[in-house]
């Protein structure tokens, strides 16, 4: 089954010029951790200068 996100890539993929409107409904707590997680550790301190190895 597909996710929403991935409909979307494949939606901006095939038609560059297409617009989203309203992208925040996709967003919530799980999908930030998923995120996170996947994010390579040696990035640049945020601005509470923590980094994500912290």
């Amino acid at each position: 089954m597909e996710t929403k996100l991935e409909r979307i890539a494949e939606i901006a993929k095939s038609k560059p010029k297409e617009k989203f409107t309203s992208l925040i409904h996709l967003i919530n707590k799980e999908s930030l951790i998923q995120c996170h997680g996947e994010m390579r550790g040696k990035k640049v301190a945020g601005v509470d200068e923590i980094t994500k190895d912290h």
